[in-house]
């Protein structure tokens, strides 16, 4: 089913431990794809880490302040899911986005890593997967190098303990040519842990009521002290 669905847009994510494509599906996504795109533009995502793996499940980034609790959506709000009866979580290598509940989408995003994902769908907005590179000079496999992050071991938190970032981000192709990167961007301070609803439930917790996942956050506010993003404020 997913080989089928249309794609236009691409993007390479630069990290640590490799270079990792993406073909995002805009005609069937278009909120999600549109959020990432900009956020991508705007150099959000630069120097965020990967702050949760559950192994043989998911890994989890996109949030700037490193806590699983930050991060905020392009549209001021967080944004509806956004479900299609081609997309379906079955396989790894896919790209879906971390919620704290239904119709609360920010910029955290998540890879499956695993095979038996099923529990994903109608739960998290599926909007990409890797691709085969599209550049020779990228070095070695998409998938692979998204593997590399999960071989480590994780804490109690489900933190990984050796981190991966990105360090960068390529944009390949853009079928939304109205999108303009906002001109006086900040990132939130990474003290600052934002509620995802009135609840205070995190985008974290990936799965709601999983019982593969833990609700905690990944890393404490103390942990992130001497951690220093690249961020680009004015673009």
């Amino acid at each position: 089913l997913i080989d089928c669905v249309y794609s236009t847009f691409q993007v390479i994510l630069h990290t640590t431990a490799g270079d990792i494509e993406i073909e995002l599906w805009t005609k069937e996504c278009p909120l999600a794809c549109r959020n990432f795109i900009q956020l991508c533009m705007e150099k959000y995502y630069n120097g965020t880490i990967f702050h949760r793996l559950v192994k043989d499940y998911i890994i989890q980034g996109g949030d700037p302040t490193g806590t699983g609790r930050g991060g905020e959506s392009i549209y001021g709000k967080p944004f509806k899911d956004e479900f299609h009866q081609r997309l379906r979580f079955n396989r790894r290598g896919l790209v879906g986005m971390a919620n704290a509940g239904k119709d609360d989408n920010g910029s955290q995003f998540f890879f499956t890593v695993g095979n038996d994902v099923r529990d994903l769908d109608r739960k998290h907005t599926l909007f990409g997967k890797l691709s085969l590179p599209a550049k020779p000079q990228i070095v070695g496999n998409t998938v692979f190098n998204m593997l590399k992050m999960t071989e480590c071991d994780v804490d109690d938190n489900e933190r990984p303990r050796t981190i991966h970032k990105i360090t960068g981000v390529e944009i390949l192709t853009n079928p939304f040519d109205d999108i303009k990167p906002r001109c006086h961007f900040f990132y939130p301070p990474f003290f600052v842990c934002i509620q995802l609803n009135k609840k205070g439930k995190s985008a974290h917790d990936v799965l709601t009521d999983d019982a593969k996942l833990s609700k905690q956050v990944a890393v404490t506010a103390d942990e992130m002290a001497d951690y220093d993003p690249q961020c680009g404020l004015h673009i």
